[in-house]
């Protein structure tokens, strides 16, 4: 395998960019006239064109519609050159400083408690409106390591699109397992895109399970066309009884003024609800926490040094990488976008969308069903998608990240 097949390109910044030669394009008019028959209160889950969302991962997922009967497929024009999986994984493996070596190295469990909700705010990253990342195609990989942090995704389901993350780092004895479910729905001017599914990190030095979810991201076209995160984030250790909770906002008026991309929230006793500490300040710049006894502030997130000048990811050893990795499957389209050859990435796209159509239909024939080589993935209506990984640790990988 050739390394000049695989398309890294910067992990996305503060300043909401994936690439020095990339820029986004602006596609007001194409979605306005998209939308003008998705009916108020829609569910988008299962419809068929992609626009308007670039997360974490971030958090980092897309949005589908289906117009009347017509399958409307957007162009590559409205794609980033990576997937949503290495969206994922950016937001745990692309940082400028160790932030999970202080989780863990933490001496008590506040102390521990209060890095791990400074890990939480820091895998936030900028939304770019109207464009996208790929939709996974089933079964594709992201595999990274970064120092001792192996980490793995893996496409679980398509329809509806299922993300797991699994993420080890032996030294540490710290594990990472996320399962993500997007479910955005329209609202005449705007999407509201909800990331179901729950994000666990555990300390197993000190027997400490962290339980938290996702903010939602919100997509507003009128009267000024902006994307962001909102909506509240809860973080929960049952072992030490503390809790945490963000609310994320943004209210800017026409996207220029107001207080952008904000943050607050509380760490507070789970028992008692006594409030520990108050949190605010604005996710993309600077986070303050002011302790309630002594009225001291800290703080304890600064978006500069944890999200700016990151590099991307290099391939250690080509021999290695798998046939389902998202660098390479999404390699001729990413290649097509950069060089701003639309209709080859147009040609390239095409050609993936065919293939698995084809194989598709292949299991079909033979009456399989498809399978996850990474997790385990079990569904009910009570408790959503969850997914567990097959290994204990996630093997060193060779795609890695420059320190």
């Amino acid at each position: 395998m050739e390394e000049t097949r695989l398309v890294l390109t910067k992990p996305l910044t503060i300043d909401g960019e994936s690439n020095t030669d990339y820029a986004a394009p602006n596609p007001l008019q194409l979605v306005l006239s998209l939308f003008k028959n998705v009916m108020p209160g829609s569910d988008l889950t299962r419809l068929q064109a992609t626009l308007g969302l670039c997360s974490q991962a971030a958090v980092w997922r897309k949005f589908q519609l289906e117009i009347w009967e017509t399958t409307i497929v957007l162009p590559p024009l409205f794609n980033i050159p990576k997937s949503h999986l290495q969206c994922f994984g950016e937001s745990v493996y692309c940082v400028a400083s160790d932030i999970m070596s202080r989780c863990n190295s933490g001496e008590s469990p506040l102390d521990r408690f209060i890095a791990v909700v400074t890990w939480s705010i820091s895998t936030v990253r900028p939304v770019i409106f109207g464009v996208t990342p790929y939709n996974p195609i089933l079964g594709e990989t992201h595999h990274v390591s970064r120092g001792n942090l192996n980490v793995l995704l893996e496409q679980v389901s398509h329809h509806p699109p299922v993300s797991a993350l699994h993420a080890t780092d032996e030294g540490e004895n710290v594990e990472m397992i996320w399962c993500h479910h997007l479910t955005p729905k329209f609202y005449g001017t705007s999407v509201e895109a909800e990331l179901h599914g729950k994000r666990l990190l555990k300390l197993q030095n000190h027997g400490e399970t962290y339980v938290m979810n996702s903010p939602k991201v919100l997509i507003r076209f009128l009267p000024f066309p902006w994307a962001d995160w909102v909506g509240n984030v809860r973080i929960q250790c049952q072992e030490s009884g503390l809790e945490a909770e963000l609310c994320y906002r943004n209210t800017s008026f026409l996207g220029r003024r107001g207080n952008q991309r904000s943050i607050n929230g509380k760490v507070f006793e789970s028992s008692s609800l006594k409030t520990l500490y108050e949190i605010d300040g604005q996710w993309d710049r600077t986070v303050r926490m002011k302790n309630i006894n002594n009225g001291k502030v800290t703080v304890i997130h600064n978006a500069k040094e944890v999200i700016s000048g990151l590099r991307a990811p290099i391939v250690k050893d080509t021999r290695e990488i798998w046939a389902s990795e998202s660098a390479l499957v999404w390699s001729d389209i990413s290649r097509g976008i950069l060089s701003k050859n639309w209709e080859k990435a147009k040609e390239a796209k095409k050609a993936v969308e065919e293939k698995q159509r084809e194989l598709q239909r292949e299991r079909e024939s033979r009456g399989e069903n498809w399978v996850p080589k990474h997790f385990t993935v079990s569904h009910s209506k009570e408790g959503g998608w969850e997914c567990s990984p097959i290994q204990k640790w996630v093997p060193e990988a060779p795609i890695i990240v420059p320190l």
